[in-house]
């Protein structure tokens, strides 16, 4: 297969002059503030990812990213492809003890940061980042090689490296196309959870990131001069591979949904995540004035993904755009994307589950049935439910050409490769092929685009002065987000109810959830000293007993969920 940098070497060689990337900015955001053609974009990766390898990195080498989406950082990204280094994506505020973590884990040799970051982190900006909750690590003292994008500020460490200059200093040099060896080595790290004793990394190599960027291409039906208008690298890079250009906004959306709204307005594509659509349509129905923007233009296509799409989000967007087809893309960091549904099938089929469509081609489906039995919930182990319709619900298990390599740590310690993904969904398919989602085989919370594991925090909660126990629960509101509620007890009571003085509640009798408590607000200011700041609770709430269910007596997060819906002030999708 050939390295997407070799694909955009070849739509460059036919294209020079066409736009490859365009990037908005200004007040307003509404100025184009940088175009590169393709036959530019081509020579200053190739001019950067020689000055790379001059200045010394080497193929595996693992650079930590963080640079936001601009022309400036989608040439180091191609750039540090090119040399055969491999990408990390660390998220920089979580908790001083995880990032530290990660670094230890990911072992990166260098670190590719924004000069502001470096003056946020340990400059005179630091004050300000504090005093916002940012607990930036000091990026500056990392034992690594430094690179830097944007103007010198003070905070970037001496002998940093400015990312223009380096593809200055080195005449670009022409390479062969990837070999076999080069097309499965590491390219994409991804922290996705974990705990600072188990960090939790998924891998891509160029092979398995070569196989993203096609099946995207697939879900958006991206040609040759289309408009791609997107802050999400997974639209933008297929699009300019495809021949089309990158319009790259100048804030992620839900930061200026106003300028977002008049940039993808004509476009060809676009892809958003659930909460980021929300803020777009809030701007569209607030400026029509009547609750509805039925005239407002916005893109032929908007695809919806990286969190759960409901129907209550696409029947919106459906009325606020009626000009634009509304798709719903289903995947996981493990394997993305793996199936796709437009608005108008999916909530045609509402009734039978949660439609996540068909899957694209050369994904593999199997539904393993033993596994949700395993689970112990007789609710969600019965057939489809659908009458004309008799599969098993089982754990949805995938496999595909964009299926990882595997975690970073098993990878690391010599273990195999990753031969399929368990994605923890139960589901069927339908006589159609349409995989269909009826729950969960495991604990999970998403949060826009963050997969939060309730397993992995709550004993460090529990930790906490005062706090007996402590229940993570996810509340569905209508977009397909959900809002992190942290149920906490005092010291003496149990998850059955026992109390301290010896006296017993009813386990099975609902408790009584209060938001404000001493206990609450207590656990609140403290939370941000245990957790990624991911995995923060919207809501600490005090319960007089967790309730439990099940033979093994587990807590009863559906109870909880139910519970604390409206201390939230969310509905319930």
């Amino acid at each position: 297969m050939k390295h997407l940098v070799d694909e955009l070497l070849d739509v460059a060689r036919s294209t020079p002059d066409v736009v490859a990337l365009r990037w908005f900015g200004g007040r307003d955001g509404g100025r184009v503030r940088e175009e590169v053609t393709f036959g530019a974009l081509a020579e200053r990766v190739e001019r950067t990812a020689a000055g790379l390898r001059a200045q010394g990195m080497e193929p595996g080498d693992r650079v930590l990213f963080s640079i936001r989406p601009r022309p400036e950082g989608v040439v180091l990204c191609l750039a540090v492809l090119r040399a055969g280094g491999a990408v990390v994506f660390v998220d920089p505020g979580s908790t001083p003890e995880l990032f530290a973590a990660r670094i230890a884990a990911a072992a990166p040799r260098w670190a590719a940061t924004e000069a502001l970051l470096y003056a946020a982190s340990s400059g005179p900006l630091r004050g300000i980042a504090r005093s916002r909750g940012l607990l930036l690590p000091d990026y500056g003292r990392l034992p690594v090689r430094h690179l830097y994008t944007g103007r010198w500020l003070p905070g970037v460490p001496r002998g940093a490296h400015r990312v223009v200059r380096l593809g200055r200093a080195v005449p670009g040099t022409a390479r062969a196309s990837a070999g076999a060896a080069e097309a499965d080595r590491e390219a994409l790290v991804v922290f996705t959870s974990g705990t600072t004793s188990d960090p939790k990394a998924v891998v891509h190599t160029a092979r398995t990131l070569g196989g993203m960027l096609d099946l995207f291409a697939q879900v958006g039906d991206l040609k040759p001069a289309q408009r791609a208008h997107t802050d999400q690298m997974f639209l933008g890079l297929p699009a300019i591979i495809a021949g089309g250009t990158w319009e790259i906004p100048a804030k992620a959306p839900k930061d200026a949904p106003q300028a977002f709204a008049r940039g993808v307005a004509g476009a060809d594509s676009s892809f958003l995540v659930p909460a980021d659509v929300t803020a777009l349509l809030d701007v569209l129905e607030a400026g029509s004035g009547t609750g509805s923007a039925a005239s407002a233009a916005g893109p032929a296509v908007l695809a919806v993904g990286a969190a759960p799409v409901t129907v209550a989000l696409l029947e919106r967007g459906r009325r606020v755009l009626p000009g634009t087809r509304w798709l719903a893309v289903y995947g996981a960091t493990e394997i993305l994307p793996a199936a796709v549904t437009d608005a108008d099938e999916k909530i045609a089929a509402a009734a039978a589950g949660d439609l996540v469509g068909r899957p694209l081609g050369g994904i593999g489906v199997r539904i393993d049935t033993a596994a949700a039995r395993d689970a112990g919930d007789p609710a969600d182990t019965t057939d489809s439910g659908d009458p004309g319709d008799e599969r098993e619900v089982g754990e949805l298990v995938l496999t595909g050409p964009s299926l990882m390599a595997g975690y970073l740590a098993d990878l690391d310690a010599g273990g195999p490769r990753a031969v399929e993904h368990r994605t923890g969904d139960l589901a069927y398919q339908d006589a159609e092929g349409r995989i269909v989602l009826v729950g969960r085989n495991r604990d999970m919370i998403i949060r826009g685009t963050v997969n939060i594991y309730p397993g992995l925090f709550e004993p460090r909660l529990r930790e906490l002065p005062g706090v007996a126990n402590a229940v993570l629960v996810g509340v569905p509101v209508p977009d397909g987000d959900e809002r992190v509620v942290l149920v906490v007890t005092a010291e003496g009571v149990t998850a059955a109810g026992a109390t301290a003085a010896g006296g017993t509640r009813d386990a099975d009798a609902a408790p009584v959830v209060r938001a404000g408590t001493e206990l609450a607000r207590a656990v609140a200011g403290q939370v941000a000293q245990v957790l990624d700041h991911g995995a923060l609770p919207d809501l600490v709430v005090e319960a007089t007993h967790v309730p439990v269910a099940g033979r093994s007596r587990k807590p009863d997060r559906r109870a909880l969920v139910s519970l604390v819906s409206s201390l939230t002030g969310t509905v319930r999708a």
